[in-house]
């Protein structure tokens, strides 16, 4: 990978954000997914490269388009596995929520793990922390200790982000009864995991379930700007199980940690659709948009922030019909 293909990478999420705010308040989760899902795929096939989706839209029987094994890119160029969410939040998009982005992340061949579309348990913080702070077997109260101890303050003055749903019942308890105070999202756990290392946020700590293919791509972006992860594969069924099997996972138990996850020369890019923490969303008016992304790469723990202004009345290679 070179720095040429940053920006060509950062057109990808511009393509289907733009197509996906178009569906932003109205109410349909399956039209906006569409929408940055064809825009996604359409971007991905005008670059050169072979690439593969490793983490994707789910498997091939279930995702019409990008799937895990689906080959994208004109052929040519770097072997490429990605990692992508068009839309990191279809309710959100919906709703008219805050923090709905699209998502990509690229590696070499095999820096991904290739991880079943199955739930996730995680916690992950972010960067400037000794080794070994977090560990997902502790409870909440032993992580938090140990995090207020490395930053020096009380466990009262940390604000652990949580997805808001029935299966975190006790943990959000637990991490009240610890002293901690909590921040709960409807969805979006990657920007969430993200927000971790980004001071501006306010958030010390994720902890949670969630899904695994979000996990691989905050893990992507941790790996160029700092943090610690630790996840866990959860299985529900012997369907599930099996569905492990199918991509490698011998181990249902199994720990892994932020280069289990990401490693090599890793690239990620996100495209806000509505206005969150990190990013603003789309703003379209007329014949123009705005939108404001973010492109970070480990080699060279560059992060760049791009706004760009579209303008729809000449010629684009944006699909806006």
């Amino acid at each position: 990978m070179d720095r040429n293909l940053a920006l060509e990478t950062v057109r990808v999420t511009e393509a289907a954000a733009l197509s996906a705010a178009k569906w932003m308040g109205r109410g349909d989760e399956k039209e906006a997914d569409a929408a940055a899902v064809d825009a996604m795929r359409k971007s991905l096939n005008g670059m050169e490269i072979a690439g593969t989706v490793v983490i994707g839209e789910g498997e091939r029987d279930e995702a019409p388009m990008l799937y895990i094994g689906e080959k994208v890119g004109s052929g040519a160029g770097p072997k490429l596995d990605i990692a992508l969410d068009p839309l990191e939040g279809t309710t959100i998009t919906a709703k008219g929520g805050s923090n709905a982005m699209a998502v990509i992340a690229l590696a070499e061949e095999g820096g991904f793990l290739n991880a079943p579309d199955v739930y996730m348990d995680k916690i992950a913080v972010g960067a400037g922390l000794p080794d070994g702070v977090i560990n997902i077997d502790a409870s909440p109260a032993e992580n938090l200790a140990e995090l207020a101890k490395a930053k020096k303050g009380d466990v009262s003055d940390l604000v652990v982000c949580v997805l808001d749903r029935p299966r975190h019942q006790k943990l959000i308890a637990d991490i009240r009864a610890a002293g901690a105070r909590i921040t709960q999202i409807s969805d979006g756990d990657v920007g969430a995991v993200i927000a971790t290392s980004q001071i501006e946020t306010g958030i010390d700590i994720y902890m949670g379930i969630g899904g695994a293919p979000e996990g691989v791509l905050a893990a992507a972006a941790l790996q160029c700007i700092g943090g610690q992860i630790q996840t866990r594969l959860v299985f529900r069924n012997d369907d599930e199980r099996e569905r492990g099997r199918k991509w490698g996972i011998e181990d249902f138990d199994a720990i892994y940690n932020l280069e289990d996850l990401a490693h090599g020369d890793v690239m990620f890019a996100a495209t806000g659709v509505t206005d969150g923490a990190m990013l603003k969303g789309v703003r379209l008016s007329g014949g123009a948009a705005y939108t404001h992304s973010i492109i970070m790469r480990s080699k060279t723990g560059t992060v760049r922030e791009i706004e760009a202004h579209h303008n729809f009345r000449r010629k684009s290679g944006y699909d806006h019909g």
